[in-house]
């Protein structure tokens, strides 16, 4: 597969992802980049900052400082201090949230099981760990210097 073919495949994927949990935004009436951050924060919680869910999801910061706000008020999502450091501040998922995430993980497990139809256990098992590589290499990537092409 080629890098074109790559984008085209993970944009795709990131749109079907959005289209499968249209049903449930809009059933809340929530954006996706907030159901996304509740997802996030459920699926990871060790990544809790403002700032981990903009490098990890991309998203741009003057926007994702919005939803926050608007998941904060609406006490899906508390602040809290992280002990040692004044800046920082760990965002943590209330009650509240949590009958969002439990649709939401179902949701995701129905989505991944269709994003393998068609594929054996053993060639799940090795997609994932094709993607497991990548998703690291695309790390190493991201964190060493860029070298010119001419």
């Amino acid at each position: 597969m080629n890098i074109k073919r790559l984008l085209t495949v993970t944009r795709s994927f990131l749109e079907a992802y959005g289209d499968y949990c249209k049903p449930l935004c809009r059933e809340l009436g929530m954006p996706q980049m907030a159901f996304d951050i509740l997802m996030f924060l459920s699926n990871d919680p060790e990544q809790c900052t403002a700032k981990d869910i903009s490098r990890s999801r991309g998203f741009k910061e003057n926007i994702l400082s919005v939803n926050i706000n608007k998941l904060v008020n609406e006490g899906y999502l508390e602040r809290l201090s992280v002990d040692g450091d004044r800046r920082k501040v760990r965002l943590v998922l209330t009650e509240k949230a949590q009958p969002i995430i439990q649709r939401g993980q179902k949701i995701q497990q129905e989505f991944e099981t269709a994003m393998y139809d068609g594929l054996s256990a053993e060639e799940i098992v090795l997609c994932r760990r094709c993607l497991e590589i990548i998703s690291a290499n695309s790390e190493k990537i991201k964190n060493s210097p860029h070298r010119d092409i001419e």
